[in-house]
């Protein structure tokens, strides 16, 4: 396997407090920025609006149907093309625009704004408006509840998962982990005021097992660890641990990441939300793995054990201490 270091030594949960107060601050500022704008910016699928259905005689592609509709004031729009089955060709678009008013007059006044955009950029008579509706705030909320519970049936499960092949405390840090992934990353959303669309979501999850997969990696070696350097601390195994896969975490995260970077700078608009939230996910997923979940299991095994052998460098456990044995002290019995 490629090594980007030679045997490191980094003593990661001695720097525990930097990760914690760096994870804090972003937490922080995200939510606050949550706070102050009244919620998340979500988009026009958890929102109500109008649907427009146009045909075209000669169909424009959906890049240059976004691009006549922005241009005259409608960039809150998503397009869906629907395909003659016998031809498989498209000339027919339900355009929805997200709106807060769910009456009849907002719904004319949007389909009015429609026709007077596609009327300046294809001109009278290049398109039919087949028919206009009203799609309902209810959908949005519903939309909301089932991405919320879908999330949490997912970390329950990873949580159960954990569980049963480690620890329970394994298998909570792991995902009090993967939640804090998935609040920075919502955070940044706030920041940059990006939408929370359901395209989004499927990201968000997909950040979950992700994140998810690397904190197992580290844990998988701790628990190896753990059985072969007995006379350690705790702490010095961790260490190990996190700098025996870091050449496999910088190549795995460090290739996605290039490639959701590549998505997210060239993928265009449709796909910005989406690579968006991978980029940031994935920074931020890698970083708590060693950062917030190993440090959370170190903090319950010092909590468990006190008078086990203390200190965070990568040999402590190896000093004796008062004229203890170099083992150190075992931890009394039932605390183990």
């Amino acid at each position: 396997m490629i090594e980007f270091f030679k045997e490191p030594n980094f003593d990661w949960m001695g720097k525990a407090k930097y990760f914690y107060a760096l994870s804090a601050i972003l937490l922080i500022a995200g939510w606050a920025s949550i706070a102050a704008k009244g919620g998340m910016y979500y988009g026009i699928d958890f929102k109500g609006g109008t649907n427009v259905d146009v045909r075209f005689t000669h169909p424009p592609t959906i890049d240059q149907l976004r691009a006549a509709l922005t241009s005259q004031g409608l960039g809150n729009t998503e397009i869906q093309s629907i395909s003659d089955i016998a031809s498989g060709s498209s000339s027919e678009y339900l355009i929805f625009i997200g709106q807060e008013a769910q009456t009849d007059e907002a719904r004319d006044s949007t389909k009015a704004r429609v026709v007077s955009a596609l009327n300046a950029a294809y001109g009278p008579g290049a398109f039919t408006i087949r028919g206009a509706e009203i799609v309902g705030a209810k959908v949005g909320a519903e939309l909301r509840r089932q991405a919320v519970f879908v999330t949490l049936y997912a970390l329950g499960g990873m949580l159960l998962y954990i569980a049963f092949r480690f620890e329970w405390v394994f298998g909570a840090a792991a995902v009090l982990a993967v939640f804090h992934d998935v609040l920075i990353t919502l955070g940044f959303f706030s920041l940059l005021h990006f939408e929370i669309s359901l395209t989004v979501i499927a990201a968000l999850l997909t950040l979950v097992g992700y994140s998810m997969n690397d904190t197992i990696v580290i844990f998988d070696r701790i628990r190896e660890n753990n059985r072969l350097l007995r006379k350690e601390e705790f702490a010095a195994v961790v260490n190990k641990s996190i700098n025996q896969t870091l050449s496999r975490t910088i190549l795995t995260s460090g290739l996605t990441f290039l490639t959701v970077l590549v998505l997210f700078l060239m993928g265009g608009q449709v796909l910005r939300a989406f690579s968006f939230a991978l980029v940031v996910g994935i920074v931020v997923g890698t970083y708590s793995s060693f950062g917030i979940a190993a440090p959370l299991v170190v903090w319950w095994h010092r909590y468990r054990n006190p008078d086990a052998v203390t200190g965070t460098g990568p040999a402590a456990g190896n000093k004796p201490r008062n004229g203890e044995a170099a083992e150190g002290r075992l931890a009394p019995a039932g605390r183990r």
